[in-house]
């Protein structure tokens, strides 16, 4: 798919998920709830950001995939593709606290603070790391993707804090998932501090939102670069 039929698609999923409350069917419970992101427009800033470039620029990042090796996807199989993975990392994560959006052919799991990191810390909790195991052991077994990994805070305190703590949160996941045996040339973080919000930062339900880890998970097609 061409990057313009890519953003058009995914410009017609966030308009989708608006016009239905933003209500979410879980594949394997089939239960419908309403995303988080959803809070505050939310799904308009992920539909936003998604429809942005890879961290560092696709190309340099497609020659850094070529190079270790890894495939592209052909067109006609990309969905399919990203079906057989998102089903994968929604029966993993269910129950943990970890939400998957999928928009057009791209994957976002987000993950609160609350559950991966403690208060002002960017060390994995212990009681996380068997999800986010078998998070990396489907990036690992589908190789033909782009990882982003994006660090989020809430608007408390200033950036001399909040930039450096959603950096070394979103590089603390990253490493998590190299050292269990995802291809580090896939992988790209960024941390956005209080940047990006999704929901409402005058409220706690809010600033619980906001404070998150992202991976962002896009094939890697023969139309790359």
């Amino acid at each position: 798919m061409g990057i313009s039929k890519r953003l058009t698609a995914i410009s017609l999923s966030a308009a989708l998920l608006a016009t239905t409350a933003a209500c979410v069917t879980d594949p394997v419970t089939g239960e419908r709830t309403i995303s988080k992101a959803a809070i505050g427009g939310g799904l308009g800033v992920i539909a936003g950001y998604l429809a942005g470039d890879l961290i560092g620029g696709r190309n340099d990042r497609t020659e850094r995939i070529v190079g270790a090796g890894i495939g592209a996807i052909a067109g006609a199989g990309i969905g399919a593709y990203m079906d057989r993975q998102e089903q994968r990392i929604r029966e993993q994560t269910a129950g943990s606290g970890v939400e998957v959006d999928r928009v057009g052919d791209e994957l976002l799991l987000r993950m609160p603070s609350g559950v991966t990191f403690a208060t002002n810390s960017y060390a994995i909790q212990p009681q996380f790391q068997a999800t986010l195991d078998e998070v990396a052991r489907t990036l690992a077994d589908f190789p033909s993707t782009y990882i982003d990994v994006y660090g989020h805070t809430d608007s408390t305190g200033g950036d001399a804090i909040n930039i450096p703590l959603s950096q070394n949160r979103a590089q603390s996941v990253a490493n998590y998932l190299i050292s269990r045996g995802v291809n580090p040339a896939r992988i790209a973080t960024q941390g956005f501090g209080s940047s990006r919000p999704i929901a409402d930062n005058t409220t706690e339900a809010g600033k619980q939102a906001n404070r998150r880890v992202e991976i962002r998970v896009v094939p890697v097609t023969n139309t790359a670069g």
